[in-house]
């Protein structure tokens, strides 16, 4: 009974993280080639920001909308019918390159990619323990950012202009629902699912909460301007893309380590100690005019970002009971998206200078560390929702 309980439990996992995955290089060869396909479709570059915030807007608006659709139709058709509307929205894009429409498009695109974030995140969390909640998130965000990695090398090998990027996203985005449309009996009950009161969501982790709005500035700001800023400074797309999938490929490399270091030692002090790595990396950052150079400060800026989500929302639902996990995960969620929104249009203040963003990154991240620090000074146990 257990071995079959374990098997049908690994089942259910892969199905969200094969779709995931393929979600992922598609998201991340898009995130990339939005702002560099402006100038092919003759749009101005200044709607790069705009493209950046009002997808997180509607990632923002999402996140309030997605726990009922889970409870009423379960994780797996959801799953299908975000990533089919996701789908819909690359798929107009090149048909009506127009700023209207492509705004329109990011807000539904925003919209749709929440519910796929809040379905995987609580589909995986729902575990009986720390331990596995932490390894199946592990395992979340090392097949989220190896795809998002493999993506980024879309833009040397499909390039970023014409129709053709588009084409290929879409049909990357129809793949992704394959393992949903065969896994039929992989999903999680829909039936155990309960919101949080207002009271509880109050006495979820603040430094938590914290974590997930930093993470959303830092990577909201990374997918929407860095490759702008990155462009301004670097000879040719190709590289473009390498800095990029070196980001995110030091955000995946980190994940093991991560879920390894959160069961072992405070959650806050962990994200202090993954703050001071992007701090130090954009220290160097802005010292040294060298490509490898800047490569390998962008994986530990990678290493440092991409961890802070995870710490988070584990921190978030220690102590939580496995029936409030997607009503925790659609939280976060919003802290996320909030901060999502509004860094790009922070950080665009900074793009002015050559090394502007980088300037933007280490004071971001210098800040959150000195907070984070502080609390686990003084950390007391917190009572949370159960």
């Amino acid at each position: 009974m257990t071995k079959h309980t374990t098997s049908q439990t690994q089942h259910s996992i892969a199905v969200p993280v094969a779709g995931l995955t393929i979600f992922a290089i598609a998201s991340g060869y898009l995130m990339s080639l939005l702002p560099l396909s402006l100038t092919s479709f003759q749009i101005s570059t200044g709607l790069a920001n705009w493209l950046a915030s009002i997808y997180y807007i509607g990632l923002l608006i999402g996140s309030m909308m997605i726990e009922s659709v889970i409870r009423r139709i379960g994780h797996r058709v959801s799953f299908i019918g975000f990533l089919s509307l996701l789908a819909l929205s690359v798929a107009i894009m090149p048909l009506f390159p127009s700023p209207e429409i492509w705004l329109l498009a990011r807000f539904i695109a925003g919209m749709a990619v929440a519910g796929i974030f809040v379905v995987i995140e609580s589909w995986l969390l729902i575990g009986d323990s720390k331990e596995e909640r932490a390894k199946n998130l592990g395992l979340y965000m090392t097949a989220l950012y190896g795809g998002t990695a493999i993506g980024q090398f879309g833009i040397g090998t499909i390039g970023a202009e014409g129709a053709m990027p588009f084409i290929a996203i879409l049909a990357l985005l129809i793949f992704a629902t394959i393992p949903a449309l065969l896994g039929k009996n992989a999903q999680p009950p829909c039936d155990t699912h309960h919101s949080l009161s207002i009271e509880q969501v109050l006495r979820l982790s603040k430094p938590a909460i914290i974590g997930c709005l930093v993470s959303g500035i830092v990577m909201g700001t990374i997918y929407g301007l860095m490759p702008l800023a990155l462009k301004g400074t670097t000879a040719n797309s190709e590289q473009i893309g390498v800095m990029m999938a070196a980001t995110v490929l030091g955000g995946m490399v980190i994940q093991p380590i991560v879920s390894k270091l959160s069961c072992l030692m405070s959650k806050s002090l962990l994200m202090a100690l993954a703050c001071l790595i992007g701090v130090f990396a954009m220290g160097i950052f802005n010292l040294s005019d060298h490509y490898l150079t800047h490569a390998a400060m962008l994986a530990l800026m990678g290493m440092s970002a991409f961890a802070l989500y995870p710490i988070a929302i584990t921190l978030a639902c220690d102590e939580l009971n496995a029936n409030y996990i997607v009503s925790a995960t659609q939280v976060m969620l919003f802290s996320y998206s909030v901060g999502s929104a509004s860094g790009p249009m922070l950080a665009y203040q900074f793009m002015a200078e050559k090394a502007g963003l980088m300037d933007f990154f280490f004071l971001v991240l210098l800040a959150t560390a000195i907070y984070m620090l502080l609390v686990s000074a003084k950390r007391k146990p917190s009572v949370l929702a159960s």
